[in-house]
């Protein structure tokens, strides 16, 4: 989803991908319960540079929370190439124990694709 001024809105809009302003984000008014929906129903958020600072004021810490802080978009950027890097990524995350799971792959990848992603997420914790 797409946290940004008109003009990037309006490239979502372009592109497909689902887009909001900040008259958008005012709605929803700091309502924990509304900020959380909004958090499960996208896996990741972008924000246009300009509207990144207020985007904790307008929502709070709830997508903080949630681990879904919006990655910044600055105006020179191409959206598409933006969001294939973002789900191109993986974050590791570490709680209270000591132990760490991780997917790199899917079933239906080729064996050479996998074996590349396994050193890239050993490699990356080293």
């Amino acid at each position: 989803c797409m946290l940004g001024n008109a003009a990037h809105c309006e490239q979502a809009d372009r592109i497909g991908v689902d887009h909001m302003s900040v008259e958008d984000l005012k709605k929803l008014n700091k309502n924990k319960k509304l900020v959380k929906k909004l958090a499960k129903k996208y896996d990741f958020f972008m924000a246009s540079d300009n509207m990144i600072k207020q985007i904790p004021r307008l929502l709070g810490p709830g997508l903080t929370k949630a681990g879904k802080f919006p990655t910044l978009l600055s105006s020179g950027e191409d959206m598409q190439e933006k969001i294939d890097e973002v789900k191109a990524t993986i974050k590791f995350q570490m709680k209270k124990v000591m132990c760490l799971n991780v997917a790199v792959a899917n079933v239906d990848m080729e064996k050479q694709h996998i074996i590349v992603n396994v050193r890239l997420a050993a490699n990356f914790l080293a």
